[in-house]
Order: C-alpha cells, then structure tokens, then sequence
C-alpha cells in the first residue's frame, strides 16, 4: 500500500516529532490530541524546529513552509481515522492506549494500518482490542525523533508482510533505519537500555556514587554521550519506571525490579525534564544534581 496520509494520535514530545518528520518527507499529517493548548504549541515547536534546520543549512525556508501545510490539528479522533497509517503516541499506559484503538474503530478506513509508538507494551495484546489485528504493529521511534535515526518496527502475532513492508517502506521514505524485532516486552533498545538506567539508579541509590560521579563515569569510562541519570531525566522518570514495570511483570524475572528510588522520584513528581526536577533540578542557569 501506498501511503499518502498519517495520523498522529498525541502532540507531546514524541508525537511533534513525529509529525514533523513524516512532514518534511511529504506525507499529509493529521496531529490529535485532546488539548488545543498541546495542538498549539506543537505546531509552534514544529515550526520552530524546521527552521532550525532551515539555519543549519539542512533544509531550505521552501521545504519548511511545505511541510507546515501539510500538516492538520483535530482534536476530533474520527478525522485522525480518515489517513492511511494512524501511529499512536499517547501516553506509556495499555489502558489509555487501548481507549484510544476502540474509540477509533468505528470511524476507520478499511485499509487504515494501526500502529503504536509504544516503548515496551505488547503489540499482540494491544492489536487484539482492534478490529484488524493483522494490520497493526509496533512504529517505536527514538526521542528525539528529527534527530535519531532508528525506528524500531515490532510485529504482533498476526500482523502480516504486507503491514510489515507497508511501514518499512515509510521509515525508508522518512531517511531513516528500521530494525526489526519481535514483540517481547520493551523491544530491543529498551531491553537493553533501561536496566542499565536502572542499575545507575541503584548504585546511586546505595550510595557508591552520587549523581555527577556516575554520569561523568559512564560519559568519560564509556564514551557515552549523556550519563545514564541525565537520559533517564531526558527520557522522563515515570517513562523509564513504566517500561521497568513492563519488564519485570512480563519476564517475571528479579533483575528487572524498579529501583525504589526511582519509585520514590516519580511519587514526588519529579520527572525529569518536563517538571524541571529529576536527577539534576533544571530550574537554573545550569542543572544541579538533586543528591
């Protein structure tokens, strides 16, 4: 199949990023979201990130306005239902996403391909509340999304080649890498990735380092660009316990247990970036570590 058209479901981090690349590679863009404020100011951070590019030289200002008209706000599901691929950026919790599947059916196209942004939840469970578990899968993209150039495509049970071709032809369109993999929890980037942001945690958490030590540690010991506290505080810490949660109840197994302190973090509703306090208080000139 050919797609022409996508809808976005959620104008968050994820979902603007998303809506400005599949723009910029010439897809029409429908971007939902239940909050015109959210609609708004994505739309407003998409412009502003394309002429970033535009300034860098990397895009030209003609390519920029192009791909602001192509681009929709609804706050209306069923318009978002009228596209070709809907990739669901909604908030990391099954619930809220399989709310938004069923509240989807009955206005889609016969042909519509569903697919989930998720970072770790089943895609058979979530294409199973769907009408068309054959075209459903995972579309998981890496934040942040104009910058990074994997895309993560993970098959259900039933979802078949022609899904699967569908959205590899897409990622390709989009200049960007597919990777493959099967639906277990957390796929394979966050497989890897999370318990090593969990142990960091522990190991500030039991005290053999504290937060600078370990991030200067891991950019410094291992060549990694950002330490594992300051990515978890990028990522967000409620994303990083959900996709921990997903881990240990899916593989049933102790290594995947949350570290308390990072339970304790989430509790106090210090998420990282987007509340100005996590690892590091942002509320500064500089970041400063919270212990």
């Amino acid at each position: 199949m050919d797609v022409k058209t996508v809808g976005v479901i959620g104008a968050g981090q994820m979902g603007n990023g998303i809506a400005h690349v599949m723009a910029l590679a010439g897809f029409h863009v429908v971007l939902n979201d239940i909050s015109q404020t959210a609609l708004d100011s994505a739309v407003a951070l998409i412009q502003k990130n394309l002429s970033r590019q535009a300034s860098r030289g990397k895009i030209t200002e003609e390519e920029v306005s192009a791909a602001m008209a192509r681009i929709s706000t609804t706050m209306l599901l069923a318009e978002v239902a009228k596209t070709d691929l809907v990739i669901e950026a909604a908030t990391e919790r099954e619930t809220v996403k399989q709310a938004i599947f069923e509240d989807l059916l009955p206005h889609l196209l016969p042909h519509t391909i569903l697919t989930s942004n998720t970072s770790s939840i089943s895609i058979t469970r979530l294409a199973s509340r769907t009408d068309r578990p054959e075209r459903f899968m995972g579309f998981h993209f890496m934040n942040p999304v104009p910058v990074m150039q994997l895309v993560e495509l993970i098959r259900g049970i039933a979802t078949d080649e022609e899904t699967f071709k569908t959205c590899q032809a897409v990622v390709e369109k989009l200049g960007k890498t597919a990777a493959s993999a099967e639906d277990f929890p957390a796929f394979i980037v966050n497989r890897i990735l999370m318990p090593m942001i969990n142990e960091a945690v522990y190991t500030l958490y039991e005290g053999v380092g504290n937060v600078r030590s370990i991030d200067e540690s891991l950019k410094l010991g291992a060549n990694h660009p950002m330490g594992p506290l300051e990515l978890a505080d990028f990522i967000g810490l409620d994303t990083c316990l959900a996709i921990m949660n997903v881990l240990h109840d899916g593989l049933a197994d102790t290594k995947y247990r949350p570290c308390p302190l990072l339970t304790k973090y989430v509790e106090a509703g210090w998420l990282g970036r987007k509340t100005q306090r996590g690892f590091y208080d942002y509320r500064g000139e500089v970041p400063v570590p919270t212990r």
